[in-house]
């Protein structure tokens, strides 16, 4: 059975590019709440957008180290369906946070220079153990500061065992996009400044392009199946 590679496009702060990007077939949208974010969106933008999200695309929203009246308050506005925690939440804080909202996770970790596959396996069980709304690992390239990194990390330490379920982010482009999923084989892709013209406004051509080679390396691993 071929795997289809889900794909998320990350901060998307026009009703514009919530149109274009959904129009060429893309899984998730992506909601910044981070104020020094320059893809930031605040409650009020952010729910014009929703409004303009066609059914059965998923609308996410990253949080960076959000208090519960915060969070409360953002989602009662703008209704996003998932929560992505990008700052330093504990599994306890993840858990609480998901659960006064009602909404499933994903946690954002970021991968530094000595990370391990045991690291990654260790954090996904700490989350998976807290709360039932986790539903996995979105893997990033730590940098200084919060949010997208726009940066590599060495995809050989996921484990192939783990890889399956997660979001693999940072540094994803047009031209990296089919080795990636080719190597790594994760459930979904998550992209931002890829595919920009300029900070938090999309290219269309770029999305197009990025979705066909995300296509690609899922039609390559058909066809290594078949000959295997």
């Amino acid at each position: 059975m071929q795997h289809r590679t889900r794909i998320k496009v990350c901060g998307i702060t026009t009703v514009a590019d919530v149109k274009m990007v959904t129009v060429a077939g893309v899984d998730a949208l992506g909601f910044v709440f981070y104020p020094p974010s320059p893809r930031y969106v605040n409650p009020m933008q952010a729910a014009e957008l929703l409004c303009a999200m066609p059914p059965f695309v998923i609308s996410v929203g990253l949080f960076v180290n959000v208090s519960e009246t915060e969070l409360r308050e953002i989602v009662a506005q703008a209704p996003v369906q998932l929560l992505q925690f990008h700052g330093d939440e504990t599994p306890q804080q993840c858990a609480s946070l998901a659960a006064a909202v009602n909404r499933p996770f994903l946690k954002a970790f970021r991968v530094k220079p000595d990370t391990t596959a045991n690291d990654l396996l260790e954090w996904e069980a700490a989350y998976r153990a807290a709360s039932p709304l986790f539903h996995g690992l979105l893997l990033d390239t730590f940098v200084e500061g919060y949010g997208g990194s726009g940066k590599v990390f060495d995809w050989s330490l996921i484990p192939k065992e783990l890889a399956p379920r997660v979001v693999l982010s940072g540094g994803l482009s047009v031209h990296n996009a089919t080795g990636a999923v080719s190597q790594v084989r994760p459930f979904a892709v998550d992209i931002s400044s890829g595919v920009e013209l300029a900070k938090g406004i999309k290219d269309e051509s770029k999305v197009h392009a990025f979705i066909n080679a995300v296509r690609e390396a899922d039609q390559l691993s058909v066809s290594s199946q078949a000959l295997s």
